[in-house]
């Protein structure tokens, strides 16, 4: 196998990489010479990359447990350690769709995707974490998508559970970066078993998620000098998503609801620029007007 810089000798969890996307990381990864704890739901599916691996001669051990039990969560991260006496790597990736229109989708329906999709990522990255904490050094990537970012019709559930990830993945940002930690998150355009039936079919040829792997590699890599961030990627296009404010207007602690109406033509042609650090960062600047320095008082309690 060639060795990719920066991922020689590391030890990278790859969950949902019995299939797809996620089975393209583990051994994408694994030829630039990280070593694996391939985790699926399917047990046969994990035996099966584990084995393309070794074919290679590459390293790599199967956990198939389900990312929604924080027990099982617990056990991916232990695997890796007990195989290979470390871990640096976690790429949440394992997920599933079950779409209905609001009206139609049961609370079963709700809890399951926000189960697999949001609670999975927070427990596998928990069980983690204070082993990257404690060395000082680890690789993170989450996986949101568009429908989180900006919506489709008949995902609210899958919207919801993306869009949290982000807001995890902000968070995770600012309390990993003093241990060398990077996180980051990518929304992936690639033709998978959940993109079949959604995305256009003639546009299959474009979307084999080669551009997709080669972010996340370097997102997993030494050279890695980014976190924080959100990518959209995908046939052959990486490009960066922020959440942006525009500068806001101010009718007054005292407005009214006629008020507010007057003034929201201009509020919604206003361009959103303004990007922050953190919500410390922003919200000094929404209280800028006000002339306090409350946000520095209200975090220093924290």
């Amino acid at each position: 196998m060639s060795v990719g810089a920066g991922l020689q000798g590391r030890v990278a969890l790859v969950t949902g990489a019995g299939h797809g996307i996620g089975r393209l990381y583990a051994l994408a990864l694994a030829r630039q010479g990280a070593h694996i704890v391939v985790n699926d739901l399917d047990v046969q599916a994990c035996a099966a990359v584990v084995a393309e691996i070794r074919a290679c001669a590459g390293n790599a051990v199967e956990f198939a447990g389900d990312v929604a039990r924080a027990e099982d969560a617990r056990g991916m991260v232990a695997a890796a350690r007990d195989s290979f006496g470390r871990i640096d790597i976690v790429i949440c990736n394992a997920g599933f769709v079950r779409d209905r229109a609001f009206h139609n989708m049961s609370l079963d329906d709700l809890d399951q995707v926000l189960n697999v999709h949001l609670r999975g990522t927070a427990y596998v990255t928990h069980a983690a974490w204070p082993h990257l904490r404690a060395q000082r050094y680890g690789r993170v990537v989450f996986t949101t998508s568009s429908a989180g970012l900006w919506g489709n019709f008949g995902q609210a559930n899958y919207s919801a559970a993306k869009l949290g990830i982000v807001g995890l993945m902000h968070t995770l940002d600012l309390e990993g970066a003093p241990r060398g930690i990077c996180v980051n998150t990518v929304a992936p355009f690639v033709m998978t078993r959940m993109g079949e039936g959604i995305f256009p079919e003639h546009l299959r040829p474009h979307m084999g998620g080669e551009s997709v792997v080669a972010l996340v590699s370097y997102l997993c890599s030494e050279r890695c000098a980014v976190s924080g961030e959100i990518f959209e990627v995908g046939a052959g296009r990486i490009r960066r998503v922020r959440m942006l404010a525009g500068e806001g207007v101010l009718p007054g602690a005292a407005c009214t609801p006629d008020d507010v109406a007057g003034c929201m033509d201009r509020l919604l042609m206003q361009p959103t620029t303004k990007g922050f650090a953190d919500v410390w960062a922003a919200f000094r600047d929404f209280m800028s007007h006000c002339e306090t320095g409350s946000g520095q008082a209200v975090k220093e309690k924290w």
